[in-house]
């Protein structure tokens, strides 16, 4: 008998505890703040890698072979166009030049004489044609010595910053062998590369008579003071990568950016029918974000989402929600899986005013 009232006695505790902690679980959570995704046509600000190009820069070379005679620039010294730069020995080449219009000068005279014989008919006009055409190729041997000498002589053609030299003095240069370069910084082309998606999205939006306007971070974080006009697209994409290469043009009256600089470009990239969320309504899980939703019996569940972009306080939805679906935005710390709770809805449009957002 005594076995029998402890088995029961242990049955009703049981009992007891078990409707205790169903009703435990019955209980509904503290009030939380709900609102859902908001769609609309916005922007990021989105930053790309890029290569910082003069718009002239080129490499001077030797035209001829000899000794580097004189060098009468200094690297990183700004030249002015036509002027002297570089002096390879002459002598050669102004001797040769001397010895051509000689030449020249002495087939002058036989033609002139030839050309008063033939006048007094006493030389046929097939021979004033030979004298002529000999003429005609003396003058050209002076020419194409002169051309020689002068290519000794390399002048700069623009305006430009000079590189540091490939050559010393008194270096024997062979004809094509690489002296310098030479920059024009005075604008400057930025190529960075855009993927096919963002390509589209820019392509098609609609075109107003401005061009596309980014500005460039500098290394010390802080922006180019000019702005830079997107002019050129390439004409192919880059099968490795999917992108494609985006050519801004920006002023450099200060010289301030150089050719072979690698910075970053900031460019607006416009959204279409975007799904809008604040960032504090997520939570992470092993690199993985999350919400919170609640269904229509007030249950929360939670589901995993992408992220397509990101803005200050705010996250553009790839995928994981759409807009009717209700998430939790203050009091996620407090539920979890299979509450129940009750809620206060927001809209979306007084909850994203409050954060920082760029609208169209």
């Amino acid at each position: 008998m005594r076995k029998l009232l402890m088995v029961i006695c242990m049955f009703s505790i049981l009992l007891g505890v078990a409707c205790h902690s169903e009703k435990e679980e019955e209980v509904t959570k503290e009030n939380v703040l709900v609102t859902s995704p908001l769609k609309l046509d916005t922007f990021i600000i989105k930053d790309y890698v890029c290569q910082i190009r003069s718009a002239q820069h080129i490499e001077l070379r030797a035209l001829e072979k000899g000794y580097l005679q004189n060098i009468y620039i200094d690297e990183g010294e700004h030249v002015k166009k036509g002027q002297l730069m570089f002096q390879i020995m002459p002598l050669i080449y102004d001797a040769e030049l001397q010895k051509a219009k000689a030449e020249a000068d002495f087939v002058e005279i036989e033609y002139e004489n030839t050309k008063k014989l033939a006048e007094s008919n006493i030389v046929s006009p097939n021979e004033l044609a030979l004298a002529k055409a000999k003429f005609e190729k003396a003058k050209a041997e002076q020419a194409l010595a002169q051309a020689h000498l002068q290519f000794t002589e390399i002048r700069a053609p623009f305006d430009g910053i000079m590189d540091h030299f490939y050559v010393r003095l008194g270096s024997l240069v062979d004809e094509g062998d690489l002296l310098t370069t030479l920059s024009d910084n005075s604008e400057m082309w930025v190529y960075f590369n855009v993927p096919e998606v963002e390509y589209l999205n820019y392509s098609t939006q609609p075109k107003s008579d401005s061009l596309q306007r980014v500005n460039l971070l500098m290394a010390n974080n802080q922006l180019f003071e000019y702005s830079g006009l997107v002019k050129t697209i390439e004409a192919d994409f880059n099968n490795e990568t999917g992108n494609i290469a985006f050519r801004a043009t920006f002023p450099n009256p200060k010289g301030l950016l150089r050719h072979g600089e690698t910075r970053n470009i900031q460019m607006l990239v416009p959204l279409k029918n975007s799904l809008i969320i604040p960032q504090k309504c997520t939570y992470e899980v092993l690199e993985k974000k999350y919400v919170f939703l609640v269904d229509e019996n007030n249950i929360i569940h939670s589901k995993e989402i992408s992220i397509s972009a990101e803005m200050p306080d705010l996250y553009v939805i790839r995928d994981g929600l759409t807009e009717k679906e209700r998430i939790v935005l203050e009091g996620i710390r407090k539920v979890k899986d299979n509450d129940k709770v009750t809620f206060e809805y927001e809209s979306p449009k007084s909850v994203l005013p409050k954060l920082k957002i760029y609208v169209e």
